[in-house]
């Protein structure tokens, strides 16, 4: 499983990323969301596989990558939101959880990376 590329939900050694990963292997949590950076271009396709890494960055599962898509921040709908496992009942939920994690305003037409994924398997 170290082959497979990572998938790391907030910071490592965090309880953000304890309760991301655990809502993933709960089957809480379908999707993810980033900014695009400076590639212009995500880094996963559907059909890839990613080591799902837990508290201290140890593989804990595998999930295989089903939708990639960049969207601007102002088409996130509230279904995305809460495949997000997070709790979310609103995009304004989602949009504040995010501005606070990545530390800036999202306009209507930031670049989002909204992944989806499905777990393959837990090996936590």
């Amino acid at each position: 499983m170290t082959e497979l590329p990572p998938l790391e939900l907030g910071w490592p050694g965090t309880e953000l990323r304890r309760a991301l990963v655990a809502a993933v292997l709960r089957g809480e949590k379908t999707a993810t969301a980033g900014l695009l950076d400076d590639r212009e271009e995500p880094t996963s396709r559907p059909g890839e596989r990613l080591a799902l890494l837990g508290f201290d960055d140890e593989p804990v599962g595998v999930v295989e990558v089903t939708e990639v898509r960049v969207v601007p921040a102002g088409e996130i709908d509230v279904q995305f939101a809460r495949d997000e496992g997070e709790g979310f009942e609103s995009v304004e939920d989602w949009r504040l959880a995010h501005e606070h994690f990545f530390e800036q305003p999202l306009p209507d037409d930031t670049p989002i990376v909204a992944v989806r994924f499905r777990l393959v398997r837990d090996v936590s």
